[in-house]
């Protein structure tokens, strides 16, 4: 199984970088995860609704531009479905018994336009909480470890 991540912007912290390659490394037995990035829009300063909203249009049309072909896709959005670690491991299962890979989207500081939106298969909330784009991608690496964990029947904290 493949797993793609494909986000918006690059990573500045060391400490959330360190984080995600580290579950990058205990990910190698169960699937060839992969990171595709993409250059964040320019946000102009004081930008209006209609300036924010052009910016996630333009990521939006790069990201979906950038989704390997056949992959289904999840996007992380708030709106998103809400799913426990065990549920969410259900996700891995579906597409491994399908034959299916996976490709999770994460957007850029402002969020993910309306479209892009739109055409995914599943939105998936990793909380009610607010986190920043970068904080997000650290999560979901520990997540789709975990649900892995699960599926194999391996020991994780709950």
């Amino acid at each position: 199984m493949q797993v793609q991540i494909l986000c918006v912007g690059k990573i500045k912290d060391s400490y959330i970088s360190a984080g995600i390659a580290e579950f990058e490394k205990r990910l190698r037995p169960y699937a060839k995860i992969f990171i595709t990035e993409l250059a964040e829009v320019k946000i102009p300063e004081n930008a209006s609704a209609s300036e924010e909203i052009r910016v996630k249009e333009k990521e939006g049309e790069l990201i979906l531009a950038n989704v390997k072909e056949g992959f289904s896709t999840i996007a992380l959005d708030p709106n998103g479905l809400s799913l426990s670690s065990e549920a969410f491991s259900g996700i891995f299962r579906e597409a491994k018994l399908s034959g299916r890979n996976i490709c999770f989207i994460i957007g850029g500081p402002l969020g993910l336009s309306p479209e892009l939106l739109k055409s995914v298969e599943k939105k998936l909330s990793l909380s009610q909480m607010t986190f920043t784009h970068t904080m997000s991608r650290l999560i979901l690496f520990e997540q789709i470890y975990r649900a892995f964990r699960i599926l194999q029947g391996e020991p994780y904290h709950k």
